[in-house]
């Protein structure tokens, strides 16, 4: 029954799992992030600005892989132990059924290969515009996925070479560039 139920969620609590993204890319990605933008850019002449002369990483994960993440996720539901222990490597927190955990390749990909990647892949070179590093960004970052390969089993893997080839078939179908 409903008030059981409501009973329940606040005593124990409601199990929530928190995700954390790490550079999602893809078919039907946002026009404002890089790969949408470099690859406008190269197509139709334009220069790309490149942060921090290029000396960036950044853990790209594909759009797919996210998504199966996600749905596999769905069936490791959090649940709070009787004695408040968390099992090792396991963001579980010790007093209600919840978890944070990473969704990325664990890979730290640098943005001037990532730039080369998509140059290769359109057979056409890029004008760079290199640039210092933007106010509040960082160098560096990539995820640990060791907690979702424990829940789970799966582990985020496609390359950014197919991912980003697979983003160019679609670009150039959709916008018929």
């Amino acid at each position: 029954n409903e008030s059981m139920s409501h009973a329940y969620a606040h005593i124990h609590g409601l199990p929530t799992t928190m995700f954390r993204f790490f550079t999602v890319y893809g078919p039907w990605g946002r026009p404002d992030l890089a790969l949408y933008k470099f690859v406008d850019a190269i197509l139709d002449g334009r220069p790309i600005d490149i942060y921090n002369h290029g000396d960036m990483y950044r853990d790209f994960t594909y759009v797919d892989d996210l998504v199966r993440a996600i749905r596999l996720l769905i069936d490791a539901v959090p649940e709070r132990s009787a004695n408040g222990t968390v099992p090792d490597g396991d963001s579980l927190s010790p007093v209600a059924p919840f978890r944070v955990v990473n969704i990325g390749n664990s890979d730290k990909v640098r943005l001037l290969d990532f730039v080369d990647a998509i140059e290769d892949c359109l057979g056409k070179k890029a004008i760079r515009n290199y640039m210092e590093m933007q106010t509040g960004d960082v160098p560096a970052t990539w995820a640990n996925a060791d907690l979702l390969k424990s829940l789970t089993g799966y582990k985020p893997a496609t390359d950014y070479r197919d991912g980003i080839n697979k983003f160019v078939t679609w670009f150039r179908n959709y916008y018929g560039k």
